[in-house]
């Protein structure tokens, strides 16, 4: 007998809650985008006889979500609850809060005791049992704050690389554990929320994951699983293709900025098999983006090289669009912005991006101007001359201290 499952990760229902909203549920239009994802999924899964659903992290945008995401979450998992269909839900990095005391973001499905939605809050094999009876495994590996885990044993003499090779230790020595209670004449899952090495990251995402904990090649492609189902990278790939078990992050349901803008965003069917698993990725209909960028070649030229870059009215409709130009800064009097800003109307959103390259550095007028800034000003005025969009700068600055703290920490007596 096979098991028909449903596989979705990553949903940040409310990433996107502002700009232009909706005038009868007074959400965002892009909140509603998501919603409308996660709706053809449980449709699918009501529709076309899925025994089993499983979400591999990440419902929200941070762990704590304001009651009206939570009611919306609410509504979708309660039609799959209603068909009775079995859900196991685990947090992922953005539903779990740091501090150890604090509840998750799902955690209520586990208080409360919904039936069939179930809540994977530790490192665990789920056994038929209490998975409705289905013949089938699940081990789930729900995200685990560095601090959560720091708490558990004593660092205070382990550099942060030593400390960082200990978290990965201990969480894979209790998967290990959970591993050895798997009976081998039932399917078995894995159910994770976390990065592998090698898997390819979305560009905005590789830049804000940073140094954390991953789970091995060899953790995730182990025989004894006939399914690995994963969360946390927001581009859809198979680390395992063309063999068994299938290794799969099913990525985000929606485009969540403009660095997913050229990605398909969908869900996993799989038909489970004691080590065999056959599945399909099905794509979700969602709004459509365009994110291109330009060097314009001449002043004479620009506005029309401008234009010409921009999508048809046809497909610009309703659509997100991202422009980047680059050009010479004594060029800048050539840009007739409001033109541009009129021919993109009908876009839901337009983001026109001005990267003026500046002729000259910024000069001191003494060697006491670059002395006097710290290595963080030094790298924000880099950002600055180099025309960097600003929420980018943001994030590398954010990475830049994380790893300027840990070098401090390594020389601290």
């Amino acid at each position: 007998m096979s098991i028909r499952l449903l596989h979705f990760a990553d949903v940040h229902i409310d990433c996107a809650a502002t700009g232009k909203k909706d005038p009868q549920t007074g959400l965002s239009v892009r909140t509603i985008d998501f919603l409308n994802a996660l709706d053809q999924i449980v449709d699918c899964a009501l529709h076309e006889s899925i025994d089993l659903v499983l979400f591999a992290g990440d419902a929200y945008r941070d762990p704590t979500p304001v009651p009206t995401f939570q009611r919306e979450w609410g509504k979708r998992m309660k039609r799959l609850s209603d068909a009775r269909i079995p859900v196991l839900m685990l947090p992922g990095n953005h539903d779990v809060s740091p501090a150890s005391t604090r509840a998750n973001a799902l955690q209520e499905y586990d208080t409360l005791e919904v039936p069939y939605l179930h809540l994977a809050k530790s490192i665990k094999l789920w056994k038929p049992t209490e998975l409705h009876g289905l013949p089938i495994q699940v081990l789930a590996v729900p995200w685990v704050p560095k601090s959560m885990m720091i708490a558990a044993f004593d660092t205070r003499r382990m550099t942060s690389d030593e400390i960082h090779q200990q978290l990965e230790f201990e969480i894979s020595k209790r998967i290990e554990t959970a591993i050895g209670e798997i009976d081998p004449q039932i399917p078995a899952v894995l159910l994770a929320h976390y990065s592998v090495p090698g898997a390819e990251y979305p560009n905005h995402q590789a830049v804000s994951l940073g140094r954390e904990v991953t789970l091995s090649g060899g953790l995730v492609k182990n025989p004894c699983f006939s399914y690995t189902a994963l969360g946390h990278i927001h581009k859809y790939q198979d680390l395992n293709e063309g063999f068994q078990p299938p290794v799969i992050y099913s990525g985000s349901i929606e485009r969540v900025n403009f660095g997913e803008s050229r990605e398909e965003k969908g869900f996993i069917i799989a038909e489970i098999e004691n080590h065999h698993t056959t599945c399909s990725f099905r794509k979700l209909s969602g709004r459509k983006f365009f994110n291109t960028e330009i060097t314009i070649s001449s002043a004479e030229s620009f506005q029309q090289e401008v234009l010409d870059a921009l999508p048809n009215q046809v497909d610009m409709r309703d659509a997100m669009v991202r422009l980047v130009v680059n050009y010479p800064q004594n060029w800048e009097s050539s840009l007739d912005e409001m033109e541009i800003r009129k021919k993109t109307e009908s876009a839901l959103e337009f983001h026109l991006v001005r990267k003026a390259i500046q002729t000259q550095r910024i000069r001191f007028q003494d060697h006491s101007g670059i002395s006097a800034l710290s290595p963080m000003e030094l790298l924000e005025k880099y950002c600055e001359i180099q025309s960097i969009d600003s929420g980018e700068i943001g994030v590398l600055m954010s990475l830049a201290q994380s790893i300027v703290d840990e070098d401090l920490q390594k020389f601290e007596i």
